[in-house]
Formats: structure tokens, C-alpha cells, sequence
């Protein structure tokens, strides 16, 4: 069976990040553009600036640094701060997957069989 185990951190107020907001930085990460980022997941340029705002805004400083566009084109990188802050998400991920093995198998062993689809 493949469970699918998800984190998501739920600081104070609103303030929260998760599997959708950490891939959306590796995308931004592997394109170069919050645009191209966007277009991966199916999602608006609106949608996808707005996490990224939400994402400058929630952290001391910026993940995210956009370049302006123009005759160059625009673009978009991780700041130092936004690939630790990947790579700690991802690392606590893992921890948290390893540490976890035996439960989820026991909670798995106690579903009940999938039905099939019509």
C-alpha cells in the first residue's frame, strides 16, 4: 500500500505552509518564474503570486526574489532563507516518515478493502 503522508504546519493566525506552498518553491526553484511555477500545478499567475506574497509576507524575510520584466523577461529565485526553508520542510518530512513506519501499517492493516470504481 502507498500512503501518502502529509505535513503541514500550522503557525500562529493564518500563517500556514505546507506540501502545496513548499512545491510551489521548487518549482519557482526549477523554472525560474512564479508564472512557469504556476502553469506546473494547473494554477492562475494570480493564484500563484499570491502564495508567493503570502510566503514573503509570513516569513522575517523573503523565500521568493522577483525580478521585474521587461526587454530581458522577469524572473524569480529562492533567497538563501527559501531553500533552508525547502530543505528543512523536506528533512522533517523524511524524520517524520521514517519514525512513523509501524503505526501507519497498523492503521493501514485496519482499513477496510478499497471498493472498486464503477
Amino acid at each position: 500500500m502507498s500512503t501518502r503522508l502529509t505535513l503541514r504546519l500550522d503557525f500562529d493566525g493564518e500563517r500556514r505552509l505546507g506540501p502545496g506552498k513548499v512545491a510551489l518553491l521548487e518549482a519557482i526553484r526549477r523554472h525560474g518564474s512564479i508564472a512557469a511555477a504556476g502553469r506546473e500545478f494547473g494554477m492562475a499567475y494570480r493564484r500563484a503570486w499570491h502564495l508567493t506574497d503570502e510566503l514573503n509576507r509570513m516569513f522575517a524575510e523573503p523565500l521568493i526574489e522577483t525580478r521585474g520584466g521587461g526587454r530581458n523577461g522577469g524572473g524569480a529565485v529562492l533567497t538563501d532563507l527559501g531553500e533552508k526553508v525547502v530543505e528543512l520542510y523536506r528533512n522533517a518530512e523524511r524524520k517524520i516518515r521514517k519514525s512513523t513506519v509501524r503505526e501507519i501499517a497498523s492503521i493501514e492493516n485496519a482499513l477496510a478493502p478499497a471498493s472498486l470504481p464503477n
